[in-house]
């Protein structure tokens, strides 16, 4: 399905109301689980109403590039990503959370999405960020994580204690605010690695099944900020920054796919797989342009990590599953909000 296509099906399934994608109708939620009109309320309230934008990782930038698969890759998949053909990519770096103004040295999560062209003419996301794990293992704790971040109206910032109370009572948060805290984010979006953080299955020509994850390598090098470099960072540099450094040739990335092994988490993304895992090079990821001087635009773009091509299944995974139905309410806001 073309990209057009996708985004046309998202319009019309939105202007009737309809709450499933084009990809197929949300799995059953818990009963607790919020709607995906509940979480994205939740999290536009964190930094209030931004008209026209995604509402969450609203700061980022478009870029163009290509993906080469390798023949390693292909004896797990028939996924025509490793085809070994040189397919075009739609880029879009970002920085996690609602507000379209944060800082570029904010200690956030990045965000990279991938909307890959393949040789038939159909799509496949690849929907990630640098973090090598999610803080949260359900819909409803996530939920909380939003509620409890949002802005107090009298000060106009989150209130620290109910932050705090949520952090205290979800070890996955607390782990993952840890990292953060340990981890300052990278110097330039080509300085990152990229995790896929749920898993999914490869299914091979035989049609056996692999439960793998993914990352991407940067062959740069993965930089982050020093403390005193945060502090002195001007608000806005990350696109700038990719782009001199696009002056000098395509910004690449290795494809590093890890393979799992009987009882690897499969359902829950706050946990990692044992270092130990085999893993292979299953491409390169080009990115050849970026910012103002990129071919097209990624803002018209549903990006979603269940837009899987052949070859490539997902996971029993009930955040991934539950994103889909929230990017569709967010896509669909925004769409009304440019219209006349």
């Amino acid at each position: 399905m073309s990209r057009f296509a996708v985004n046309l099906a998202v319009k019309l399934f939105l202007g009737v109301g309809c709450a499933a994608v084009v990809f197929g109708a949300l799995p059953a939620q818990a009963a607790d689980d919020p709607s995906p009109d509940q979480m994205v309320d939740a999290i536009q309230n964190i930094t209030g109403l931004h008209k026209g934008l995604r509402r969450n990782h609203g700061k980022g930038f478009c870029g163009a590039g290509t993906f080469k698969g390798d023949p390693d890759a292909a004896a797990l998949s028939v996924s025509p990503l490793f085809s070994g053909e040189s397919l075009p990519v739609l880029f879009r770096f970002s920085i996690a959370g609602p507000n379209p103004s944060a800082g570029d040295a904010a200690p956030a999560p990045r965000g990279l999405a991938l909307q890959v062209t393949l040789p038939d003419g159909g799509l496949q996301d690849l929907v990630m960020i640098n973090a090598p794990f999610f803080p949260s293992a359900t819909v409803k704790s996530f939920y909380d994580f939003q509620v409890a971040s949002a802005s107090d109206p009298a000060t106009g910032k989150p209130d620290p204690e109910k932050l705090k109370a949520y952090i205290a009572s979800n070890p996955a948060a607390k782990t993952f605010v840890d990292w953060l805290k340990a981890n300052n984010p990278p110097d330039s979006y080509g300085d990152s690695r990229y995790y896929s953080i749920h898993a999914f299955k490869f299914v091979d020509a035989a049609k056996q099944g692999h439960w793998v994850k993914w990352r991407f390598e940067p062959r740069d090098g993965a930089k982050a900020l020093t403390a005193e470099e945060m502090a002195a960072a001007p608000h806005d540099f990350l696109e700038q920054k990719l782009a001199d450094r696009l002056q000098t040739g395509p910004v690449e990335w290795d494809m590093i796919v890890t393979i799992g092994e009987p009882g690897d988490p499969l359902d829950n993304p706050t946990l990692l797989w044992p270092t130990e895992r085999r893993e292979i090079k299953a491409g390169t990821l080009s990115l050849t342009e970026a910012g103002s001087a990129s071919a097209g635009t990624c803002e018209d773009v549903m990006f979603d990590p269940n837009l899987l091509g052949p070859g490539i299944e997902a996971s029993p995974d009930p955040i991934l599953a539950y994103r889909s139905g929230a990017y569709a309410v967010s896509y669909g806001r925004r769409l009304q909000e440019k219209t006349p």
